[in-house]
């Protein structure tokens, strides 16, 4: 459909074509949206769960170089970045750079030693809410080796 301008006046977008590209791109927008906003929660999830493997590593090192993991005497999760007095072969500079690990929501990495259930350890974040329990992005996250 070809627009005749007529001399002297302006051309322009109606306001139905206006409404309607507004109306479009709201459709749009809903359908978008929701799809976008819960992934961000789906990686926090899988990030934090990279970190409970990368620190799960860290640890299995530490029990090649001193045949036991970090007790709670040892400072649990610290004695992976601080040598304890008691630890005789010990990694220069730790087994994990950059300090105490934390999960995607800046809560520290849980590590109980022994673990339950016939585990040689428990490690796991608490979730988005920092508390134990939850649902969805709230709900614990246990490293499973």
């Amino acid at each position: 459909m070809q627009r005749k301008i007529y001399p002297g006046k302006q051309s322009g977008f109606t306001l139905i074509e206006v409404m309607v590209v507004i109306v479009i791109l709201g459709v749009l927008a809903a359908l978008v949206v929701p799809n976008v906003m819960g992934r961000a929660d789906k990686a926090k999830v899988d990030t934090t769960v990279l970190t409970l493997k990368s620190v799960a590593g860290a640890l299995d090192q530490y029990k090649m170089d001193n045949n036991h993991y970090p007790t709670a005497q040892e400072g649990g999760l610290d004695a992976l970045i601080h040598q304890p007095a008691t630890v005789k072969s010990w990694v220069p500079g730790g087994y994990i750079k950059g300090g105490y690990p934390k999960d995607s929501w800046d809560n520290d990495i849980q590590y109980v030693n022994p673990g339950s259930e016939g585990r040689a350890y428990d490690l796991y974040s608490f979730g988005a809410d920092g508390k134990t329990g939850g649902e969805d992005s709230n709900a614990d996250i246990f490293y499973k080796p």
